[in-house]
């Protein structure tokens, strides 16, 4: 083959174009290609921390929040329950919470959180993932009559809980419900899935 007739300028510029459309082309599939990998929006907001308004509850009343996924209750208890607290402690599984992965250090307390009257807990139940119901009506004669006190009950293996989130002794679930990371923004605003020293 001959090399006479060959205009290397035009060869040299047609190689060059290629391969800079072809270099612009791979940018315009990677970039999306790359970008998948990346947790969506909703994925990061899925595990963002959720603030919660308690300034309108009432003893007695409790709010439920959706946080990473789950149900997390908030509840306000009376000082009549607070002092309830202590008489069923024989009758608990874990009543110091001693079992240190099922809440943050400082809610490892007899009221199991920050405000003795505020209680934060992830809403299922630590057997099977059920999410027990909330009973606080004192003397519920289908939970034991005068020895109820007010608590949670799961209603898919009768495990029985307190209005501090620890599980009675001769029931399935096998530990206390969990107390998410939480902390006050301000007297009445909570932070649901951040501890005091973590930064926003």
């Amino acid at each position: 083959m001959s090399t006479d007739n060959v205009d290397t300028g035009r060869r040299r510029f047609l190689v060059a174009s290629t391969s800079v459309v072809g270099a612009v082309g791979a940018g315009f599939v990677a970039v999306p290609f790359l970008s998948s990998w990346s947790p969506s929006e909703r994925a990061k907001n899925a595990g963002a921390p959720v603030e919660v308004d308690i300034s309108k509850m009432t003893e007695g009343q409790m709010l439920t929040v959706e946080w990473q996924s789950k149900p997390v209750w908030i509840v306000k208890r009376s000082a009549k329950t607070l002092a309830d607290l202590t008489k069923n402690e024989e009758s608990l599984r874990d009543p110091a919470s001693e079992i240190v992965d099922q809440q943050p250090a400082y809610a490892q307390n007899a009221n199991r959180s920050i405000k003795p009257e505020i209680l934060v807990l992830v809403g299922i139940c630590t057997h099977l993932g059920c999410s027990p119901t909330f009973r606080p009506d004192i003397g519920a004669a289908d939970l034991g009559g005068d020895s109820w006190l007010g608590g949670f009950f799961c209603p898919c293996h009768s495990s029985k809980i307190d209005l501090a989130g620890r599980v009675f002794q001769g029931v399935p679930a096998p530990t206390n419900l969990v107390v998410p990371p939480n902390k006050y923004l301000s007297d009445y605003v909570i932070l649901v899935g951040q501890d005091e020293g973590a930064a926003l």
